[in-house]
């Protein structure tokens, strides 16, 4: 969902913006509910996991699809990922291509992925992974990137990630809150949920709803910076971000020691102009800072010409990973071995 998600979805109380919109919400969560009692429409002959989450925006969906492509590359088999592309111009099915497609052709996340393992485009999900079977080794396991709530390709293994954080809101659907459907309808279809995020009293009480709706395992794993991150301690940096949850890219940098000069929020999936980007290449110039952004921005700017390949050359991106440690990692292990094992 592009667009600044609004700050009312996850305030406390009751707002007058969710009442107003409650009618419509109800309308959207019907039909979703729906939709998501379909049986699948495909079952691939590759395995296929899924990598998503309950709520519209960032929970840390990408940087999990890329520790689960490891784990899999870790079993032998080699990583496929399938994205739908949101708000790409191509269709698909097509395999990204970082030196010929750019963030409008494709989007940014594949772009990220394709970094890590070879990724295909498609909305529709069923023809993606028919490409990728016609293409890829035999070997291969399709990785989801996102399309829990996608029912026409049958999954494997489906895993959640909820921000441990923000969880689910004010527990409405889209567009009085964050949900894509009813809660109800969506948490049977995950194998696993993954807590994201440090252990607080919203993390816990977040469990502690979840238990009384699943059995599923609820695993926990935290989002960091890598630790190339470090070398931004003392750095005067001027940081700007364009996705859902900005606040939590800044809290993260000021957390690691650098010193915010000016911090810019944009829209999710924001396309910066040549005034936005030669702006901030300006301002780090008029205050000797470094240009910080996330890794998501620096491949939506990838193709960019003028200001924006100089805005380019010119930032830093923090990289996040994700990190699932002790029991709740092996546990991961053994969910995707039985899954690959078809």
């Amino acid at each position: 969902m592009p667009g600044r998600e609004p700050r009312w979805w996850y305030g406390t109380g009751s707002h007058w913006q969710a009442v107003f919109l409650s009618p419509v919400g109800r309308l959207v969560g019907s039909v979703a509910a729906a939709r998501l009692g379909k049986k699948p429409s495909y079952h691939s002959r590759l395995p296929v996991i899924c990598v998503g989450n309950f709520t519209v925006g960032g929970s840390g969906k990408t940087p999990l699809a890329l520790l689960v492509a490891r784990l899999v590359s870790d079993e032998g088999r080699e990583p496929w990922f399938l994205s739908r592309g949101y708000g790409g111009r191509m269709p698909g099915p097509v395999r990204v291509d970082a030196a010929v497609h750019g963030s409008v052709d494709v989007s940014d996340e594949p772009l990220l992925l394709a970094r890590r393992a070879p990724t295909v485009v498609s909305r529709d999900r069923r023809k993606g992974a028919q490409f990728i079977e016609a293409t890829a080794p035999a070997n291969t396991v399709i990785i989801m990137d996102d399309g829990l709530q996608n029912p026409s390709l049958a999954k494997n293994l489906t895993l959640a990630v909820v921000s441990g954080d923000r969880g689910f809101g004010n527990g409405r659907v889209i567009p009085a809150g964050p949900l894509r459907a009813p809660l109800a309808a969506q948490i049977g279809l995950a194998n696993a949920i993954l807590v994201t995020g440090q252990a607080s009293q919203s993390s816990h009480a977040l469990r502690h709803s979840l238990r009384t709706l699943t059995q599923v395992p609820l695993l926990s794993a935290k989002t960091h910076a890598s630790e190339g991150a470090v070398r931004l301690r003392g750095r005067r940096v001027v940081a700007y971000a364009g996705i859902v949850n900005p606040e939590r890219f800044f809290s993260m940098l000021e957390s690691l020691g650098a010193t915010m000069v000016e911090r810019r929020a944009f829209a999710d999936h924001h396309a910066f102009s040549e005034s936005e980007a030669r702006d901030l290449v300006d301002t780090a110039r008029r205050t000797s800072a470094d240009l910080v952004t996330t890794e998501k921005d620096l491949a939506r700017l990838s193709g960019a010409t003028g200001a924006g390949a100089e805005l380019r050359n010119r930032s830093t991106a923090l990289k996040i990973e994700t990190v699932i440690e002790g029991d709740d990692l092996a546990i991961l292990k053994m969910k995707i071995r039985e899954a690959i094992k078809i």
